[in-house]
């Protein structure tokens, strides 16, 4: 996983193992190996800025508390389900921390503006000579 660009504190997210759902035998019914996370953004230590972008996101991971609940139950072990967790959290954090580009307004050229025009020209045009034929004679 690359270097996250905006670090998070261990402290601050809070784990709880619970029982996985879906096919697994007996043992998915005594152990508890999926794990849920749970993140306060409004309590963490991360920049004012990341806070507002993150909550402003229409994210269904995200609660109306602010609080982000990610689900990991991919593999059987624990210790992994956590690593997966987490890196999705760090995901979602760098997801807003990259600044989207401004956008620069442009204005179309003389040509192709005159372009443009010429092709609708010529398509009425085309259009015009599937009207009905007036058959004076």
């Amino acid at each position: 996983m690359p270097d996250p660009l905006i670090p998070l504190l261990e402290d601050e997210i809070d784990f709880s193992a619970i029982r996985a759902q879906g096919a697994g035998g007996q043992n998915v019914n005594k152990v508890s190996s999926a794990i849920h996370l749970r993140f306060d953004i409004p309590q963490s230590s991360l920049p004012d800025v990341i806070k507002e972008r993150l909550l402003a996101l229409s994210d269904q991971r995200i609660t109306a508390d602010g609080v982000v609940v990610i689900k990991a139950q991919t593999t059987r072990s624990q210790d992994q389900n956590r690593a997966d967790a987490v890196s999705r959290l760090q995901a979602l954090v760098d997801s807003v921390a990259v600044l989207p580009k401004p956008r620069k307004a442009t204005k179309p050229t003389k040509s192709s503006q005159r372009k443009r025009l010429d092709t609708k020209a010529t398509r009425g045009d085309v259009k015009k000579l599937r009207g009905r034929v007036s058959g004076d004679s």
